[in-house]
């Protein structure tokens, strides 16, 4: 089987509908987004990166198998490996639809298959942005202490966006300009959530690709692989832990039950955005 052919047999076809919901939120802020894939150990990881919110977010569903062998290099440190290994980047647009076609044809094919996995062709490698040669480290992460509540996060978020809308409301006419609209942007999301030191734009991304909802009931989670210390978790289950914050080489993650939110602390360039 050639490396265009490689597929991706997931455990839960609820993970996959997942998954799917999460690239076509990617999709909304950028419509020629590409993910990175990391996949191995019954693992599946992937990366994206919304660019109105200048943050790396990491979805994980689990797999019963990978069917081919990956001929695309990684060309980056951290890469997956071992037999069956991926790590490729691909279009999100492409592997949506290529998870939309599995999850017709399984319907298709009646009930009696709507409670086992998904097998799903892995859309052909692309020339990847940047940012996806610079995922975080794979381990050595520890928790950070005094982050909040999931409520008082959410509330955190809801007070900014609040906060945003007012002031824009605000400005005359004349004023009322996207540069202008920016700068109030980056003065808000710019500030740290209480005194852990996460920018409240990793919280509003989390809030806005829909990591922060209640947590449903289902199996245990797992731990994702390639970025250490479980980057996100996938089938939250009825113990799993609301929020966590984490640190390590540079980075601060945001791990919730449905996926992570991962910011580096040095180097970020201003953000300019609008509240979604």
């Amino acid at each position: 089987m050639t490396a265009a052919g490689q597929e991706l047999h997931f455990a839960d076809a609820g993970e996959a509908a997942d998954l799917a919901a999460f690239l076509a939120r990617l999709i909304h802020y950028d419509r020629a987004a590409a993910v990175r894939l990391q996949a191995g150990s019954g693992l599946l990881a992937v990366f994206g990166r919304p660019p109105s919110f200048e943050v790396l977010a990491i979805r994980t569903a689990r797999l019963e198998a990978i069917i081919g062998t990956d001929a695309t290099p990684a060309g980056a440190a951290g890469a997956a490996s071992g037999p069956g290994a991926l790590d490729r980047t691909v279009s999100a647009g492409e592997l949506e639809d290529a998870l939309d076609t599995a999850r017709a044809g399984r319907t298709a094919d009646g009930p009696d298959v709507r409670d086992r996995g998904l097998v799903v062709t892995v859309p052909q490698a692309v020339t990847g942005p940047p940012w996806a040669g610079v995922l975080p480290p794979r381990g050595g992460w520890r928790r950070v202490s005094g982050l909040p509540g999931v409520d008082e996060v959410r509330g955190a978020v809801a007070a900014a966006v609040a906060e945003f809308r007012a002031r824009d409301a605000e400005l005359p006419e004349e004023r009322r300009t996207r540069a202008e609209r920016d700068r109030i942007g980056h003065e808000i999301w710019s500030r740290t959530l209480g005194d852990t030191g996460l920018p409240l734009r990793a919280v509003h991304a989390a809030q806005s690709l829909g990591f922060l909802r209640p947590v449903r009931a289902a199996a245990p989670a797992a731990s994702a692989p390639g970025a250490g210390g479980g980057v996100a978790t996938a089938a939250p289950g009825p113990t799993a832990e609301p929020l966590a914050l984490l640190t390590a080489g540079g980075w601060l993650r945001l791990r919730t039950p449905y996926g992570s939110i991962a910011v580096r602390t040095s180097g970020l360039s201003g953000l300019s955005v609008t509240p979604a």
